[in-house]
């Protein structure tokens, strides 16, 4: 286990833990929760080795294997699947030994012993699946099987990112630590992402601002405030109920400590003068000294978001006829046909790369149609919040400046305090207004680029990826302004909590096109991992040629043959194991779900079931169906997977 007891841990003048304790079990999965700029990446940092506490003491098992994504991948020659195969330390030093082995003339006894102990070694690092493994990892996050053999070199820097989440995961650990993993990821990903870490037999710990994330794999929440470490039984959801409950019972305890203190000191003063009652007077005072002051509870403001009721209303927005969508040949999207009213709430779901960003910047008017059509309606004010900040702010201004340009185009009749009154809303205050935006930190330019898109009074929102910076608190705030919104929404995002919140209907944005998605998000989730199946069995499918085996080669005589027996018989073994694995993991969750269903039918059955929680238990009750169909199937497969592989 990992133990700190009392630790003190300072960043320059910053006390980031203080007197913090904590003790985190194998098999946790802990949500390492906290304010922006609290001290959790610090935290992470002293886990792994980066910090050293100033005092107190970290106690972690000498022999525990660490592991984390790392924060930069540097260009290289190497492919995709090899870059993820150097994350196994130990596979890449057994690989090593058996090429050497192998390659040294068996001219005594000690080769031969040397070479059955670097194929042990070899196997014992499940090295004749670890190709495959790898390969799965990547399909699993969003890489297409062109893309397995790609040089790392030829990636963007968010594609990148998740070669280095796919190198940490593929790594043998004990112990792993995830920075805010789902930043890079798509809704495709990220599902697939859940469903492995569930899996994961070791401790993990994870940072994220993505609520359903962290209500889908943790079942621990850590909650680091003020420099104190307090655990708490449960995931995120839970936390928060608890947590509410524990400030709720704090400041009644504060409250009924100051009808104490005061009684006593009214008691006090009333009668320490009096000779018979001196005694009594002098006791209480002494107990006034005596008692632990509670502290009152302080809540730090969260950003309050205002929606700002658009100027017009028109019911015809935007319409796209027979759009060709993208930046050259062939065009991202081919014949686009949307039409957009008054009072939609549209998400656009797809993986990435699909183009749901250049749909977005298509329909804002920013990237110019390669064919068909774009008519705007009469009034139609657009708000276009882009993935990326630098799209819609200058880096070189300042935020006051921002609001100066965008006041004089289109209301130039206000003031510079109402500028600032606006800009203080969003939590800039100060010398924060008159700073270069270059200097601010992602969820500080996210919380710009919202106060200017907003300001415009848009009847037509069309928001891509607007929590990627922003924190738990501030993506509430915004889920409950875009509930109020009077105008139009299209958003791209991966936050279902928002998705959730916001939408009532469904873009799918694949293979070219977009479509409505006639289904809810859960189905939409199901849709992903299915396809992401297909993609896994597909690479499978397709024999590795020689030079991408990553397996040592040698002549053919009768040692080797028997060798290579020995490496069917192991592979063989090596497969059975994860289908059986998976096949006892589907049989037991079926079960549990056939029991969850039989509940919510006998519930929906009772007559005093109140019809609110009737709307509720029938959306899950489909859903349920959904899942059970689709594991009843994947159930058969994998049976079947067994006695084929059980008779080979």
């Amino acid at each position: 286990m990992i133990r700190l007891t009392d630790i003190v841990l300072r960043r320059g003048i910053q006390v980031v833990l203080d007197q913090a304790s904590l003790t985190l079990h194998p098999g946790d999965k802990v949500g390492l929760v906290g304010v922006n700029g609290a001290g959790k990446s610090s935290l992470f940092a002293l886990l792994l080795g980066g910090l050293h506490e100033d005092a107190g003491r970290l106690d972690k098992p000498a022999n525990w294997r660490l592991a984390t994504v790392a924060q930069d991948v540097p260009d290289s020659d190497d492919t995709a699947v090899d870059f993820v195969l150097h994350g196994d330390l130990a596979l890449q030093a057994a690989q090593l030994a058996l090429q050497t082995a192998m390659q040294t003339p068996e001219h005594d006894e000690a080769s031969g012993h040397a070479l059955a102990e670097a194929q042990h070694a070899f196997e014992l690092a499940d090295g004749y699946t670890a190709r495959a493994r790898a390969e799965a990892l990547l399909l699993g996050l969003g890489f297409s099987v062109a893309e397995l053999r790609k040089p790392v070199m030829h990636f963007s820097g968010g594609w990148r990112m998740r070669l280095a989440l796919a190198q940490a995961l593929f790594a043998p650990s004990d112990c792993l630590l995830l920075d805010e993993p789902t930043n890079h990821l798509d809704l495709d990903a990220l599902v697939w992402l859940e469903q492995w870490l569930a899996r994961y037999p070791g401790l993990l710990l994870v940072i994220s601002h993505d609520r359903e994330f962290l209500d889908a794999v943790c079942r621990v929440t850590v909650h680091l405030d003020g420099g104190k470490l307090t655990r708490y039984g449960g995931n995120y959801t839970l936390f928060e109920e608890q947590r509410a409950e524990k400030l709720l019972q704090q400041q009644a305890a504060f409250a009924r400590q100051q009808q104490d203190i005061a009684r006593l000191t009214r008691f006090v003063e009333r009668f320490r003068a009096k000779a018979t009652k001196a005694r009594q007077a002098q006791s209480r005072m002494k107990a006034l000294e005596r008692m632990e002051r509670l502290a009152p509870v302080y809540l730090s403001g969260a950003l309050r978001i205002e929606m700002l009721e658009p100027v017009s209303q028109p019911q015809q927005l935007l319409t796209l006829s027979e759009a060709d969508c993208g930046y050259g040949d062939p065009p991202v999207l081919r014949g686009v046909a949307r039409e957009i009213t008054g009072g939609q709430r549209i998400g656009i779901l797809g993986a990435n790369g699909q183009g749901k960003s250049t749909l977005v910047k298509t329909l804002a008017g920013v990237l110019a149609l390669r064919a068909g059509q774009r008519r705007e309606g009469k009034g139609l004010v657009i708000g276009y919040f882009a993935q990326q900040e630098v799209d819609v702010l200058r880096l070189d201004e300042t935020p006051l400046q921002h609001m100066q340009r965008l006041a004089r185009d289109i209301a130039p009749h206000t003031s510079e305090q109402e500028w600032r009154n606006w800009l203080g809303r969003y939590q800039f205050d100060g010398d924060m207004m008159t700073r270069a935006c270059g200097s601010f930190s992602g969820g500080e330019k996210a919380r710009l680029a919202l106060a200017l898109v907003i300001w415009r009074r848009p009847n037509l929102l069309l928001l891509d990826e607007p929590t990627n910076h922003l924190d738990l608190p501030t993506r509430e705030a915004l889920a409950m302004a875009l509930q109020d919104f009077a105008g139009t929404v299209l958003l791209v995002s991966h936050d279902r909590a928002l998705l959730r919140a916001t939408c009532d209907a469904f873009w799918l944005v694949a293979d070219g096109q977009v479509q409505d998605f006639d289904g809810s998000l859960d189905d939409y989730q199901q849709w992903a991992l299915a396809r992401t199946s297909q993609r896994q069995s597909a690479a499978q499918e397709k024999p590795p040629s020689p030079e991408a085996s990553g397996e040592p080669s040698a002549s053919v005589d009768r040692k080797e043959a028997r060798r290579q027996q020995a490496e069917q018989r192991q592979q063989r073994a090596q497969q059975l194991k994860p289908v059986r694995a998976e096949f006892a993991r589907v049989e037991q969750e079926l079960h549990r779900l056939e029991a969850e269903r039989a509940d919510l039918e006998a519930a929906l059955a009772h007559p005093d079931t109140p019809a609110a929680d009737r709307v509720e238990q029938s959306r899950r009750h489909h859903a349920l169906n959904t899942r059970i169909a689709s594991l009843e199937e994947r159930w058969l497969e994998l049976g079947e997977q067994l006695e084929s592989l059980q008779g080979a």
